[in-house]
């Protein structure tokens, strides 16, 4: 028989089985589709040396009038400004006040520190900067106590620190002690770093939930919202109130509540905030009434044009509210060119500017929709895709589900509790668009998947990640790791994650395939491999791993497999292609093609396949 060319279309298709997918791949990991052929993602590295504390959800990048290059980080314990690899803590304080006279307790022998502080407000894991004490007499020095530490609460009025000395007979002796010009600074509570249920009474609203149980409702996962006003940043977490950060102070200046700053009516609790392009107002989706501490979920509020500090509406300005009335609660808004298109639990807005008296407008898109969590949308070429609960959504100007051939895939194996881990993000070299979530055992982000746009194909993998920014002031995309640090995606072939680079292990495996028509048996002896190696590592030798599955039928499981490495000669030069022979011995009526690899330095395109292949009977 001659050569028989083996070419399947691309992107991954997991909607039907394995034998009805004929023509396609069917499992992938780390790997994408260029002018349909498989080929390994980009490596990444860490940007710097430097980590974070806390589980990072929130990005944002932008320029000063200085031309500093900034990345806002929010994580689950702090809020960041992140300039060239150097993460400065600009976490804002809660409450600052003198504590009681003479407020620490130490015991002999231990490093655990009581702190007496009435009304303190803290919560378990907050942090707290002592200024102005003096020392206990032993190992408990001033410097040793004016410090930032984490709390543990014991009451209303107490909590225990762990101090970086061991105290001594002599700080216990000298206890209580600390003088009577203690001051305590708490930083804004930290937030969760998994979603959680509440569950029993008040924990859904009046009338929710059988009587004395409540309705399990999702605790608010640390989620920061920040957008730059200029070359200020406002921010804040869900659920809470706004703050600035003044450029002009200085990376490490600490963020000040924008009540502080502006009018009586600003904005106490926001659940998300935006700043409108050209118009220039800045926008709270989901917030507190005027003259109301409490947030009214389906309320868009907005400052006077140009002035974040103006909040109350009067005929001077145009500072001003809306209420939308389709749904329960205001998701999340993306900022498009013509419109912010705001997500609620069950409808989509076009939120407009208007200009004076009404200055902002909105109009339904569209109803009995759905969107996972707060960053399951992303923005490409002027298109919103996001995903639902159940399915994936596009809007071009009208609202479209997306045809989805990992749908089961994904939404089978899909930890709905954790949908506000959910997040999206862009790869515009790639013209993709990637979605992170927790499969379905899992409470922590494990899996990916990814929608080219422009091929209009589908493919998935694992990778833990937490948040996602591709900014054009940016080399590369970036993204947040379990690791509490950022790395650049597309950079290099390796997971440079760490200190010491590892392999990234890829892979791409077909559908069940037919020889001839499938009526006989056959045997293949020989496999032709269409690959490069072009942008492998020099010296690396890069090496793929390619394996020849047969099968019976379609049911019967593997029978038989081979497999053969397609390796690059040890003097490494870069070449457009590189094609291998692979010598085996392979018998089936139906067979499956898997290529991978696992060395360092190695990158990969595969091409057409061919196979060669002898008759060999009905049985």
């Amino acid at each position: 028989m001659p050569l028989s060319k083996v070419i399947f279309k691309a992107g991954v298709n997991k909607e039907n089985p394995r034998y009805t997918s004929e023509g396609g791949w069917y499992e992938s990991d780390k790997v994408r589709f260029r002018q349909g052929s498989a080929e390994k993602i980009g490596g990444w590295t860490r940007i710097s040396t430097a980590f974070f504390l806390g589980i990072c959800r929130s990005f944002w990048n932008w320029v000063t009038l200085g031309s500093q290059n900034l990345i806002g980080v929010g994580t689950n314990l702090k809020f960041y400004i992140n300039q060239g690899g150097a993460y400065y803590d600009v976490t804002p304080i809660r409450a600052s006040s003198t504590i009681n006279n003479n407020p620490f307790v130490a015991t002999n022998g231990s490093a655990v520190i009581t702190v007496t502080d009435t009304s303190h407000g803290a919560s378990t894991n907050d942090f707290v900067t002592f200024t102005g004490a003096v020392g206990l007499g032993g190992n408990i020095t001033a410097a040793v106590l004016n410090a930032e530490y984490q709390v543990t609460v014991l009451t209303a009025n107490t909590y225990t620190i762990t101090a970086s000395a061991t105290a001594n007979a002599t700080d216990a002796s000298g206890s209580p002690g600390g003088g009577a010009s203690v001051v305590a600074a708490y930083q804004v509570s930290v937030g969760p770093e998994i979603q959680q249920a509440l569950v029993g009474w008040g924990a859904g609203g009046w009338g929710l939930g059988g009587w004395g149980v409540g309705l399990t409702t999702p605790n608010a996962l640390r989620l920061w919202n920040q957008r730059n006003f200029g070359e200020d940043l406002l921010f804040g977490p869900r659920g809470g109130g706004i703050f600035l950060w003044d450029a002009t102070t200085g990376v490490a200046a600490r963020g000040v509540n924008l009540t502080t700053l502006g009018d009586a009516d600003t904005p106490v609790a926001v659940n998300f905030i935006l700043v409108s392009d050209t118009s220039r107002f800045v926008l709270c989706i989901g917030t507190n009434d005027y003259g109301s501490g409490t947030i009214d979920p389906m309320l868009i509020r907005w400052s006077d044009q140009e002035d974040a500090f103006t909040w109350t509406p009067v005929v001077t300005n145009q500072a001003g509210s809306l209420r939308l009335s389709s749904g329960s609660v205001i998701i999340t808004a993306v900022q498009t060119r013509q419109e912010i298109v705001v997500f609620t639990d069950q409808a989509l807005y076009s939120l407009q500017y208007l200009g004076p008296p009404f200055v902002w407008g909105a109009q339904s898109l569209g109803d009995n929709i759905s969107i996972a969590g707060p960053n399951a949308v992303a923005l490409a070429s002027g298109i919103i895709y996001w995903m639902g609960v159940d399915k994936f959504y596009a809007y071009d100007g009208r609202v479209q589900t997306l045809v989805c051939d990992l749908r089961r895939h994904v939404f089978n194996d899909l930890n709905i509790d954790q949908s506000l881990q959910i997040f999206a993000g862009t790869s515009e070299g790639f013209n993709e668009i990637w979605w992170f979530y927790c499969s379905a055992d899992s409470t922590v982000v494990d899996k990916y998947v990814i929608y080219n746009y422009q091929e209009r194909i589908w493919y998935y993998g694992e990778l833990g990640r937490t948040a996602w920014l591709d900014s054009g002031l940016l080399s590369f995309p970036i993204a947040a790791t379990y690791s509490k640090n950022i790395v650049n995606h597309e950079d290099g072939v390796d997971d440079n994650e760490t200190a010491t680079p590892t392999a990234i292990e890829a892979y791409i495996s077909s559908a069940e395939f037919d020889i001839e028509d499938g009526h006989n048996f056959a045997e293949v002896w020989r496999m032709l491999p269409d690959l490069t190696f072009d942008g492998s590592t020099a010296n690396s030798s890069p090496e793929l791993e390619i394996t020849l599955f047969g099968l019976t039928n379609s049911g019967s499981g593997v029978t038989s497999q081979q497999s053969g490495t397609v390796v690059k000669g040890s003097t490494f030069v870069v070449t457009e292609e590189f094609t291998g022979q692979i010598n085996t011995r392979v018998r089936g009526r139906q067979m499956i093609l898997k290529g991978g690899s696992t060395k360092l330095g190695t990158t990969w395109q595969l091409g057409a396949t061919r196979l060669d292949i002898r008759k060999d009977g009905r049985r």
